[in-house]
């Protein structure tokens, strides 16, 4: 079964994750990701799968770390 966008937010919206990056921080994060997982293919390095921490972060607009510390870069 093929999901859509709007299906996806609904169930983020669902599992009540808030929305707490913003578009800066979303783009620097895909981007780092981007650079830990290629870093870690060419090095062979379990690390890389850090950067997927980023990209999923970064995909789903929540951050749990942002979340305990009450930090917010979404504008409002």
């Amino acid at each position: 079964m093929q999901l859509t966008f709007t299906q996806n937010e609904r169930e983020i919206k669902n599992m009540n994750m808030p929305k707490n990056i913003g578009e800066t921080d979303r783009n620097v994060r895909f981007a780092a990701g981007a650079a830990v997982i290629l870093f870690g293919l060419i090095t062979h390095d379990w690390l890389g799968l850090l950067g997927l921490v980023l990209v999923g972060t970064a995909y789903l607009r929540s951050c749990p770390a942002y979340t305990l510390i009450n930090f917010d870069t979404n504008k409002k």
